[in-house]
């Protein structure tokens, strides 16, 4: 992209400004650290110029707004045209509690909802379940049959507002309640918009929530992701989710590199099921943390979209744009929340949010200031969506579309992490013996995500503990004094026997011969290799409960248990 003779008289000029200008100061003051790195100890350079990208190609490797390689965005005028989606997770205790937080965050401004679910949800158990106890409404919303679905969107057009859904094991049940809550309220199935995040490469990689074991989890994935292709196009069916691999404590290009694997897993997974690529891609979407090094996570947003769109089209012959583009949602990072001075944390997701959006995501979730203590209050939820509001409309970051693009160090910084990011897609794509599916699978039961992870985890806590690494308020800055607010405080045992009296109702109405019918012909389903979806909306909507349907799928492919080695 620059002339040879340019760059020679920038090196020379480089030289002297070395010797002249940089070398008398240093001498004199020196630098704060004898080495710059990021969060993800990348390190940086006191100084890019247009010698560090000097292989640029601008068509191939950057090119516009809109048009491949899409580094610079998916969309021709990103939020010149209209802002990203602001989209608050919530939920907590009853799905009438949880309801009430909605209407409150529709009435501040939100433009996209979010559902937290609490712990038997998420794994498939009916808040009667002995294992439940305890756990019910405690860090989301209770749902076990399609009445709690019903009191959930209670006075919410299902068919004018986009809902994610952040559930993965038992994705497949809330999905199903949500396609006949939709028929309920008359809303056609082909406008139904929202995600699920129903990622479970992620969880066998990162977040460790499963019931069953690898294979016939993605399996069901799939099953989704068809049914959606044919049932609910505007629904995005799967959300391939780096943000808990970033969370367990990988690096920015661990996170980027596992997350792409895992979508591509799914694009494999597909193929091998017949289905089009140009008909199921456009329905991927993929789900990314966002931490404190700002230049960092823009980098990493700009490379995905790089390596997705080459990938789809080299790899997997996709041939519609909307099949290569990489649209994200993008939530700032839990992580690095600290319950010490927490109101500090506010400064912290302002920094990530810009980064998402200086990096082109699609929807963008605020972390509240007091969420390294409790469930989020209402106070703390309103400065976190007012985050988004302030950058939208007074900083002027959404005026332009890819502010960094341009810049010596965003390029550099960008045209590196894809190269690491690209070693480990071969690294893994060589485990499968040339299928990143194969190869995923083989690296979760061989445990080498987890050492992956595990080795950065331990890196980045040396550095914090050795000062290398500044938390303010934490090994540095610190106060003596208490400085936590007001939480949010959830009756458990009133959420408890709440839900469990509503459970009982519905057992006591619904026609159990009905119910009965509709497992068995999900076991027949599973057993014969069908698409379990339908059979799984039929059963929801004879009201059978969360753990009876994920009862099924336990009963014919047994529970999953860890067993990898983590020793080298």
């Amino acid at each position: 992209m620059y002339d040879e003779e340019d760059l020679e008289a920038i090196r020379t000029e480089r030289e002297r400004w070395e010797a002249e200008s940089l070398g008398p100061v240093l001498e004199r003051h020196g630098e704060r650290k004898e080495r710059f790195a990021t969060v993800s100890n990348l390190g940086v350079d006191r100084l890019y110029t247009p010698d560090d990208v000097a292989d640029l190609d601008y068509g191939e490797d950057l090119g516009f707004p809109g048009e491949e390689p899409y580094t610079r965005g998916v969309y021709p005028t990103m939020y010149r045209g209209r802002t990203w989606t602001m989209r608050q997770f919530a939920g907590f205790g009853t799905a009438e509690e949880t309801n009430e937080r909605f209407h409150y965050l529709i009435d501040e401004g939100q433009t996209g909802l979010s559902v937290a679910f609490d712990m038997p949800s998420l794994m498939g158990k009916d808040s009667d379940d002995p294992l439940s106890e305890g756990e019910v409404g405690k860090e989301g919303v209770a749902v076990d049959t399609l009445r709690d679905m019903e009191v959930l969107f209670d006075g919410i057009d299902i068919g004018e507002v986009s809902t994610s859904f952040t559930i993965n094991p038992s994705a497949a049940v809330i999905y199903a309640m949500y396609v006949a809550l939709a028929d309920q309220q008359g809303v056609p199935r082909e406008e139904v918009r929202g995600t699920l995040q129903n990622d479970m490469m992620k969880e066998f990689i990162a977040q460790k929530e499963w019931v069953i074991p690898p294979e016939p989890s993605l399996r069901v994935v799939t099953d989704t992701i068809e049914f959606a292709v044919e049932e609910t196009p505007k629904f995005k069916p799967v959300s391939i989710s780096g943000y808990h691999i970033r969370e367990a404590g990988s690096t920015a290009v661990q996170e980027l590199a596992f997350t792409l694997a895992d979508g591509f897993a799914y694009v494999e997974d597909c193929l091998e099921r017949g289905l089009d690529v140009d008909e199921f891609a456009p329905q991927l979407s993929f789900f990314f943390n966002s931490h404190n090094s700002i230049f960092e996570e823009v980098a990493k947003y700009r490379a995905g979209r790089r390596i997705y769109a080459r990938v789809m089209d080299e790899w997997y012959g996709a041939q519609r744009a909307e099949s290569k583009q990489m649209k994200f949602h993008t939530q700032t990072a839990g992580q690095s929340l600290t319950a010490q001075q927490p109101l500090n944390n506010v400064v912290r997701v302002t920094i990530q949010a810009l980064a998402g959006v200086f990096g082109g995501t699609q929807s963008l979730h605020t972390n509240s200031f007091d969420e390294a203590l409790a469930l989020p209050s209402e106070e703390a939820v309103r400065v976190a969506l007012r985050t988004q509001q302030i950058i939208a409309e007074e900083s002027g970051a959404a005026d332009i579309v890819d502010p960094l693009g341009g810049s010596f160090a965003v390029e550099a910084l960008t045209d590196e992490v894809e190269e690491r990011t690209m070693r480990y897609i071969e690294e893994i794509r060589e485990m499968g013996e040339g299928s990143v599916r194969d190869g995923v699978l083989s690296g979760i039961s061989e445990g080498y995500f987890h050492r992956e992870i595990q080795d950065a985890s331990y890196e980045y806590q040396e550095r914090v503990e050795d000062d290398e690494e500044v938390v303010v308020g934490v090994n540095r800055y610190t106060l003596e004094e208490d400085t936590s607010p007001d939480v949010l405080h959830v009756d458990e045992q009133a959420a408890y026997d709440h839900q469990t009296e509503r459970l009982r109702e519905v057992k006591a109405e619904r026609d159990d011969g009905t119910v009965e019918a509709h497992l068995d012909s999900l076991q027949r389903a599973i057993r014969d290799g069908e698409n379990v979806m339908p059979h799984i909306v039929d059963a929801v909507k004879a009201y059978a409960t969360m753990g009876e349907v994920m009862d099924v799928f336990e009963a014919e492919h047994g529970r999953y248990q860890e067993t990898v080695g983590l020793a080298r």
